[in-house]
């Protein structure tokens, strides 16, 4: 059995989307047979463990979500590992305001050739690095005009990404067991 991450892309507090509660989340994900399931704040962060490998626990998770609660999610799944290592790999440090640095996860493989177009691109005071399994955006407050953001980055990649806070990841990987 392995314990995994699992960020759910495209939680909203209402519409079709809209995950009631974690509570209803976890009952639906046990009675699905995944075991020690947990969450973490109402944005859809999920600690589970699990037998099956990760495209079955991302089809398992969207098919009982979509059937169970309505709301029809992308699902990434991490490891601890994985993590760790994206907090390891943080480039902002101190001289950085903590509470703007945001993590973009994807399970999907990444064209060279758009991720250079990517690079390429000025984000005029938002900055983009690319780590070993996430990418990392500054997202500073003064920002004039926000450019770089989930959105941005899954159309021009045409990959799926779920973005997450600094904060949140290191919460995450401090709640797994394994």
């Amino acid at each position: 059995m392995k314990e995994v991450v699992v960020l759910l892309r495209g939680v909203m507090p209402t519409g079709k989307n809209k995950i009631p509660k974690m509570s209803e989340l976890v009952t639906v994900l046990e009675e699905a047979g995944f075991k020690d399931v947990r969450t973490y704040i109402q944005s859809g962060n999920v600690i589970l463990k699990t037998d099956l490998y990760d495209e079955e626990i991302k089809n398992k998770i969207h098919k009982v979500i979509l059937e169970k609660i309505g709301a029809d999610l992308k699902i990434i799944i991490k490891t601890k590992n994985e993590l760790e290592i994206a907090i390891k790999e943080n480039k902002f440090k101190e001289d950085y305001d903590f509470s703007r640095i945001h993590l973009a996860f994807t399970n999907d493989e990444i064209n060279s050739e758009k991720l250079k177009e990517v690079q390429d691109i000025v984000f005029e005071g938002e900055i983009l690095n690319l780590g070993s399994n996430c990418f990392y955006m500054y997202l500073p407050r003064d920002s004039k005009k926000k450019k770089l953001n989930n959105n941005f980055l899954e159309k021009k990649l045409g990959i799926t990404l779920t973005t997450r806070k600094l904060n949140v990841i290191q919460k995450l990987y401090g709640m797994m067991r394994w």
